[in-house]
C-alpha cells in the first residue's frame, strides 16, 4: 500500500499531538474523522492536513474501504466498545490509554483483537522518549549491575483547570488515579523491569485540597509490586498534587543506581562518591500531550502495518501493564495483596 488509511475517531487533547504526528508520516494520510462537531473544510484540512471526511456515525466510519486503521482518542469509557467493533470490521487499531476501566472489558477487547488478527498500537509513547532508551540502555550495559528495585512515580494535579476534569472525577469515567494518568508510570516500571510480576499491595489516600473534593474516588495511590524472582517495585500516582509535573525515575542496583538525568555507578572510575553525575537527556516533563513523543509511535506503527507485522507497542503488551493494573486496583478495593495469577483470562 502507498498510504496507511486511518480514522480518527474523537477529536479532544489528545488527537491533536495524533494529527500532527500524521501530518508529519509521509506513509499514511487521515482519510476520515468521527466526531460530534460541525466541521468546515477549513477546519478539517488545517486539522487533518487532507480533505478527511467528516462521519458523525461511527459504524458509518467503519465501513469506509479506505481506512486501514482507526485512531481511537475518544474518552476513557468508549475505548472497549470502540475497539471491539473497529477490530471486528477488520480494521488495524490505535487506543489511547487506558484501555478500559473494568478487567472484563479489557479482556473482551484482547479476544477481538487476537481473533479479527489485526495489528494494534497503544500510545504508551513515553517508551519513545530519549530517558527510555538511557535507562534501557545503562541496564544492557551492566552499569547499575543487577537492579533490584524500581520505582516510576506520577505526579499531575489535574484539577478544574484541566479540560477532563469535569467527567475524570467520576468513578464510572475516570476510573481511579492510576487508570486515568498514572498508567504511563506503571508501564514504564513494568517496561524497565521486564520480568514476571507475582503479587501486589496497593493504599489509597486523597487531598483535603477544596479543589479536589469532587472526585468520587481517591486521588493518589501508591503500589508496591513483587517481581517473581524477588525485586521489587513502587509506583505512586498523584492527581491532587499542587506542583509542577514530575516523572519520577528511579533503578537501584547492584552497581549504581540511576535517578532521573543523574546516575552514580561503580562501573565507571574517578567519580566523586558523594556526588551524581548528571546525564543530559530528554526526560518526561509535561503532561501536555503536545509535548508527548507521538511521531516516532506512528512512525512504528505506519511501517508496521505496511510490513505486516504487530508494533513493539501492541496489545499484548499493553494488557500486559493493565493486567497489572487492574490487580491492583484489587487490591485497592479488597485491602489485600493480590496475586497477579488471580487476573484470570
Amino acid at each position: 500500500m502507498d498510504k496507511v488509511g486511518i480514522g480518527v475517531v474523537g477529536l479532544g487533547w489528545a488527537a491533536s499531538g495524533h494529527m500532527l504526528a500524521f501530518k508529519a508520516n509521509s506513509g499514511c494520510e487521515v482519510g476520515a474523522v468521527c466526531t460530534s462537531k460541525d466541521l468546515s473544510e477549513s477546519q478539517v484540512l488545517e486539522m487533518t492536513g487532507s480533505a478527511a471526511t467528516v462521519y458523525h456515525d461511527f459504524d458509518q466510519m467503519l465501513a469506509d474501504n479506505s481506512l486501514d486503521a482507526i485512531d481511537i482518542c475518544t474518552p476513557h469509557w468508549l475505548h472497549p466498545e470502540q475497539t471491539i467493533k473497529a477490530a471486528e470490521a477488520g480494521k488495524h487499531v490505535m487506543i489511547e490509554k487506558p484501555l478500559a476501566l473494568d478487567y472484563d472489558s479489557l479482556v473482551a477487547m484482547r479476544n477481538a483483537i487476537n481473533a479479527a488478527g489485526v495489528f494494534s498500537t497503544v500510545y504508551f509513547e513515553l517508551r519513545f522518549i530519549p530517558h527510555y532508551q538511557l535507562v534501557k540502555s545503562a541496564m544492557a550495559q551492566g552499569l547499575l549491575g543487577d537492579v533490584h528495585h524500581f520505582e516510576v512515580d506520577y505526579y499531575h494535579g489535574i484539577g478544574p483547570w484541566y479540560g477532563q476534569y469535569e467527567w475524570n472525577i467520576k468513578k464510572e469515567k475516570g476510573g481511579s488515579a492510576l487508570l486515568t494518568a498514572g498508567v504511563h508510570a506503571l508501564d514504564g516500571l513494568l517496561y524497565f523491569a521486564n520480568r514476571e510480576v507475582d503479587e501486589v499491595f496497593a493504599y489509597s489516600t486523597k487531598s483535603s485540597d477544596p479543589a479536589m473534593q469532587a472526585y468520587e474516588y481517591d486521588t493518589t495511590s501508591t503500589a508496591i509490586i513483587k517481581f517473581a524472582d524477588g525485586t521489587t517495585g513502587k509506583c505512586v500516582s498523584c492527581i491532587d498534587c499542587r506542583q509542577p509535573y514530575v516523572f519520577n525515575v528511579k533503578l537501584v542496583g547492584s552497581a549504581g543506581t540511576l535517578w532521573n538525568d543523574r546516575m552514580w555507578t561503580t562501573k565507571i572510575a574517578g567519580l566523586r562518591p558523594g556526588e551524581w553525575m548528571q546525564v543530559p537527556t530528554a526526560q518526561a516533563e509535561s503532561g501536555d500531550v503536545l509535548d508527548h513523543p507521538y511521531p516516532p509511535q506512528v512512525d512504528e506503527f505506519v511501517e508496521c502495518v505496511k510490513g505486516g507485522k504487530d508494533s513493539s507497542v501492541n496489545f499484548e503488551a499493553a494488557f500486559g501493564t493493565h493486567r497489572v493494573v487492574f490487580a491492583i486496583e484489587k487490591s485497592l478495593e479488597e485491602n489485600r495483596p493480590v496475586r497477579l495469577s488471580e487476573m484470570t483470562f
